[in-house]
């Protein structure tokens, strides 16, 4: 069975690594958000796009899930010494990762071309695609103006009211020739327990991904089977601001809420059997109710493996 995961985020990662551990490498393509890029200390900074290659390889690191395990701060430290900024902490190995990759950007290579060059040295087996090889930017509408989402959600730490997104440069952006052809090949797309707004509509826009039947010259048709996985347990998110968007946009934060907001997508949804009680209210597609707190890697697995039944049963 092909699985499509599009994933950003910690919670994405995650179970993109549940994924790599049940089906064969060449079964799964992780499609990443890059909605959250940016320029930094003249450096191309792939935050989800990092996390997803980090977790799958092994090196993230496991108190925080992004970032490097082993880390030391020496270049950071330095730049504060020195009066530059030092608001988005990268580490010493990671650094590594951004000075590389921007090096190979300026010589003219794709931003997926780069990413299948670091997953062959990480010994990363699946395909990790970016959503796109153009540059895509989340811009956060709040209650202060507009903030670019590292400045809204690292150096502001989430605490402006949300008023809306817009991602600029999403008209021109098309999808990687590896996200393409992954989706063609697919027998389903597993939508990871990502941020709606910020991680998995970026990717749903570029892929323009709808569900078939479908009004001629509109986005991809796509009649294979659409399940996700809620970010939103009992009313929270594990990690992240995605509740606290919720609230702030007017909708009540829950796992009803998720599942309305991917709408006519969705073939089958799963919820936290902390929300048991709402499984009644959905209205389309088919719910499974089980375990999504992911806490060890044996989590991963194991709703993974939930995971790929369900969908295996819509098939």
């Amino acid at each position: 069975m092909k699985i499509v995961a599009l994933a950003g985020g910690v919670g994405g990662a995650k179970l993109a690594h549940g994924l790599a551990q049940i089906l064969p490498p060449e079964d799964l393509t992780v499609i990443v958000n890059t909605g959250d890029d940016f320029e930094h200390l003249g450096l191309t900074i792939c935050p989800d796009l990092d996390t997803v290659c980090y977790t799958l390889a092994g090196l993230a690191n496991p108190e925080t899930g992004w970032g490097r395990q082993n880390e030391t701060w020496n270049v950071i430290s330095n730049i504060e010494r020195l009066g530059g900024p030092n608001w988005f902490r990268l580490g010493d190995q990671d650094l590594a990762t951004h000075l590389e990759r921007t090096r190979r950007l300026k010589e003219g290579k794709s931003l997926s071309q780069v990413t299948r060059e670091f997953c062959e040295a990480w010994g990363i087996k699946q395909t990790v695609t970016p959503m796109s090889d153009s540059p895509v930017r989340t811009i956060v509408d709040t209650d202060e103006g507009e903030l670019a989402f590292q400045e809204y959600f690292v150096h502001r730490h989430c605490e402006p009211r949300v008023k809306g997104f817009r991602f600029d440069g999403i008209e021109g952006a098309q999808p990687t020739v590896g996200a393409d052809e992954a989706l063609e090949a697919a027998d389903a797309v597993v939508i990871c327990p990502s941020n709606p707004w910020v991680s998995i509509d970026p990717i749903l826009r570029v892929l323009a991904l709808t569900p078939s039947p479908l009004p001629e010259g509109e986005g991809h048709k796509f009649d294979k089977p659409v399940v996700a996985v809620s970010p939103i347990i009992g009313g929270k998110t594990v990690k992240g601001p995605a509740a606290k968007m919720y609230a702030e946009l007017g909708i009540e934060p829950s796992a009803l809420a998720v599942a309305e907001h991917y709408r006519n997508l969705l073939t089958g949804f799963v919820l936290d059997s902390q929300d048991r009680q709402l499984s009644d209210k959905f209205k389309k597609g088919k719910i499974l109710v089980t375990d999504t707190l992911m806490n060890s890697s044996a989590d991963r697995a194991r709703l993974a493996k939930d995971v790929l039944h369900f969908v295996g049963s819509l098939l």
